[in-house]
């Protein structure tokens, strides 16, 4: 099985499309208003339909993904799974919305960069629309102390310029179930839009990032601090959204977290075609961030707990191959 399997990927590296009927992820500005609106829409089935228990407290199949991320987050951030784990979450979100909500599309990404070469600024981005984006900022709250995680006390943080409710766009009415961090709370969704870290966004950053050699620096020089002295990719979209963005274990409460995150696989793909077959193959790093430390290896399970069945790092090597099958324009 396993040299099928190794077969399978070099073959994929040999072609420059995913196999037949596989899809397109596109970035956000790129969708027509239709698409746009379709995908929203599909969120919000996901926000309308009951949770299927991975946590009591959550209510809706949105909060579903909520409770996994909040679950396992100490085993997924600063380690060597972190990209190949959040590639397989998408694709469990994209396959959950389209088989419970009906959606017709691939799931979009926002390239932040687009954004931040032309303003230096997030809040002029089109994927903050109020008809055919996400909303925007929250409500500005003088003082607001961030949202009870220790990314607060990392170098550079300081209070942005909303901190409440987003009051637009077709997310301003849900109340998030699951929150701040690892609490219980009824909520509504929360942004403090931070243009003072905009820069980290930059396509400058992006070519920096990409030019790494091996996957272990390119993982660590993406992902960000606290490894890192500095603010990367990761942490930057983080930081630049607020709120609840900020927090590590609840962060995909704010559905921009899937849009950010698509273009982080998107970028890790860039970097994978930049030398295939072998980056198809190239993983490294710590499987926990505490001892006993043991390097990560492609027989590495994925955990999706209730959502998803367990699946290698192997099988999420090659976004154009099955399981996955998609690749972006």
């Amino acid at each position: 099985m396993r040299i099928a399997v190794l077969i399978l990927l070099l073959v994929c590296a040999v072609h420059s499309s995913p196999l037949p009927g596989c899809s397109k992820r596109q970035e956000w500005r790129d969708l027509s208003p239709a698409q746009q609106l379709d995908f929203i829409g599909a969120v919000r089935c996901l926000q309308s339909s009951p949770a299927k228990g991975l946590i009591q407290a959550a209510r809706t199949r949105f909060d579903d993904f909520q409770a996994l991320h909040i679950n396992l987050t100490d085993e997924i951030h600063l380690v060597g799974q972190f990209l190949p784990w959040h590639r397989r979450f998408l694709n469990v979100f994209e396959a959950t919305l389209r088989t419970e909500c009906a959606f017709a599309g691939s799931l979009p990404y926002w390239d932040w960069s687009r954004d931040v070469d032309a303003y230096n600024s997030i809040a002029k981005s089109p994927v903050f629309d109020p008809v055919f984006g996400f909303g925007g900022n929250g409500l500005h709250i003088p003082g607001y102390a961030g949202p009870f995680n220790n990314l607060t006390n990392l170098p550079g943080w300081v209070s942005g310029t909303g901190g409440g409710c987003i009051t637009t766009g077709p997310f301003a009415s849900y109340n998030l179930s699951l929150g701040p961090g690892t609490n219980l709370t009824n909520h509504c969704l929360t942004r403090d839009f931070h243009d003072d870290f905009a820069w980290v966004l930059s396509s400058a950053q992006v070519a920096n990032t990409t030019k790494q050699p091996t996957f272990e620096s390119f993982r660590i020089e993406l992902e960000g601090q606290p490894v890192t002295p500095t603010m990367k990719l990761h942490d930057g979209g983080h930081f630049t959204v607020g709120a609840e963005m900020l927090n590590t274990y609840s962060s995909p409460g704010d559905p921009v977290f899937y849009l950010h995150h698509g273009n982080l696989d998107r970028i890790w793909w860039e970097w994978q075609q930049m030398d295939l077959p072998s980056r198809l193959l190239d993983v490294s790093g710590r499987s926990s961030v505490g001892p006993p430390f043991v390097d990560i290896t492609l027989d590495f399970g994925l955990k999706m707990l209730n959502l998803a069945p367990l699946v290698q790092i192997r099988d999420v090597m090659d976004p154009r191959a099955e399981p996955l099958c998609y690749d972006y324009v």
